[in-house]
């Protein structure tokens, strides 16, 4: 009886073991993608990507390259797979476009799709550009992607559009420095504002608010006590004034009072010099501040 039951229970465990072998096989077998070519597959995904199924394309699209990864089939199956990602939207798309064209660039360095496939991985960082007071490392790789575009592709058809990205990057950029200086100043950090409102102006010379940095900048040397920070306010004014006649932030400019130079014997000016505006310490720590960005 014992015996009887033993094998009773290893048929049954056998029986159950075959049919999991069986579903297993059955599932692969039975899915169709599987079935086809590179060039089959190619075909169907190109046709469902076309109708903005992307997740049906993609099935395809990677199966075509998985089975000739090296072709040109797969070349293109690889590349419209970065496609579909970028073509479907959302931050992690983007991301994973970003991956797949980079793939690309790496396996095919020397295709004559590498300039589009290097176009369309500055434009999935640049489509992850956040707000001016966000991080900007995207921002960042977005003009290091662009610019490495036309230094490779000068040539080639998308040179010219990486261009015009560039200067939307550029101006991201900008942007976030005076979203900061902005932030220092309406905190009472006017030297930390100036020192971001000067190196926009030294840096960004196609920034198209440069009169808004200027109102800002003369705003914040106004706030310093001492007589070279009140000159230098109202030389900021000066310069709104004279470039910009038309800003609406010349309506706004504030009074700047000046106080009278003091008068100090010999062997006070060393120390006066010391104690006054911002001077040649303050300078050397802004440009420290410059080469750590």
């Amino acid at each position: 009886m014992k015996h009887i039951s033993t094998t009773l229970f290893l048929a049954l465990c056998l029986s159950i073991l075959a049919s999991a072998t069986l579903g297993c096989g059955g599932g692969i077998k039975d899915d169709p993608i599987l079935r086809l070519s590179a060039e089959e597959a190619l075909a169907e995904g190109k046709s469902l990507l076309e109708q903005e199924k992307y997740n049906k394309a993609r099935r395809h699209l990677i199966h075509a390259f998985e089975v000739e990864p090296n072709s040109r089939s797969g070349r293109e199956a690889l590349l419209l797979v970065a496609d579909t990602y970028y073509l479907q939207g959302g931050r992690l798309n983007f991301i994973q476009a970003e991956t797949k064209y980079r793939d690309f660039l790496n396996r095919f360095p020397t295709s004559d799709q590498a300039a589009y496939a290097q176009f369309q991985l500055a434009n999935s960082l640049a489509k992850r550009i956040g707000r001016a007071d966000r991080d900007q490392s995207s921002t960042i790789k977005a003009y290091e992607a662009f610019e490495e575009l036309m230094r490779l592709y000068p040539t080639s058809e998308y040179a010219e559009q990486a261009g015009e990205q560039i200067r939307l990057v550029v101006d991201s950029l900008a942007e976030h420095e005076f979203v900061v200086g902005y932030f220092y100043q309406r905190y009472g950090n006017h030297l930390g504002a100036i020192e971001r409102f000067e190196y926009l102006l030294e840096n960004y010379s196609k920034y198209p608010e440069r009169d808004k940095v200027l109102f800002y900048l003369g705003s914040s040397y106004r706030e310093g006590k001492t007589r070279e920070y009140k000159l230098k306010a109202l030389s900021a004014f000066k310069r709104l004034r004279e470039e910009f006649p038309e800003s609406e932030y010349i309506s706004d400019i504030p009074q700047v009072e000046v106080p009278p130079p003091q008068e100090a014997s010999d062997g006070d000016a060393e120390t006066q010099d010391k104690d006054e505006g911002p001077g040649e310490g303050s300078e050397q720590r802004s440009g420290a501040v410059e080469e750590n960005r």
